[in-house]
């Protein structure tokens, strides 16, 4: 089997997740940056690999199937590891919920929809919505040591990390619905049809 260039992008994000995860557990400073560094070259590989897709005309089935589950495993790894050491505590972990659950919600839909042979196209919305999301978890990432190059008043780098979290879940919100109002509608429409 011949790899193409995007899905190799595609696989090595998937094979960053486990070294992202042992990372995170290393002491002091190494234990913010290193995971900052990886996690930021495994999301700057997301917009990569779809560019380098169309741009190379290789676009494949297998990077269509890979490159959500890719997305979503090291958003997953990313927030439970960041509630799990109280980066994201208290009502700011709702917000990893919703974010977490819109995952789940979406790729059932999409699973769904597939079986009936219709595509839900990924909108400018939910692609603005991952780059936020991605943006405030690589914030959160950084710990003390964001906090310490980013000290304004009343805002540090975890603030702003939250700030943008809480954001980017109200435009998941937004995003999911329009999905679920999709997919809603065609399951009705099949269901009419057998009537």
């Amino acid at each position: 089997m011949h790899l193409k260039i995007p899905n190799i992008l595609t696989i090595g994000r998937i094979i960053v997740v486990p070294i992202f995860v042992i990372t995170f557990f290393l002491p002091g400073m190494y234990g913010d940056l290193i995971p900052f560094f990886l996690f930021v070259g495994a999301s700057f590989t997301d917009f990569l690999d779809g560019l380098l897709a169309r741009l190379l005309k290789e676009e494949s089935k297998l990077g269509e199937l890979l490159d959500p589950i890719a997305d979503k495993i090291l958003v997953s790894a990313a927030l439970v590891l960041l509630v799990m050491n109280e980066t994201i505590k208290n009502y700011e972990v709702i917000a990893a919920i919703i974010i977490l659950t819109r995952e789940i919600l979406v790729s059932s839909l999409r699973e769904f929809l597939a079986t009936i042979k219709i595509s839900m196209p990924v909108t400018n919305l939910a692609k603005f919505k991952t780059f936020l999301q991605m943006f405030a978890i690589a914030i959160l990432l950084t710990g003390e040591v964001g906090n310490r190059i980013v000290d304004f008043e009343d805002y540090n780098a975890q603030t702003i990390g939250v700030i943008l979290l809480w954001v980017s879940a109200f435009l998941t919100l937004y995003t999911a619905y329009g999905y679920l109002a999709q997919g809603i509608d065609h399951a009705l429409n099949e269901d009419s049809k057998k009537d």
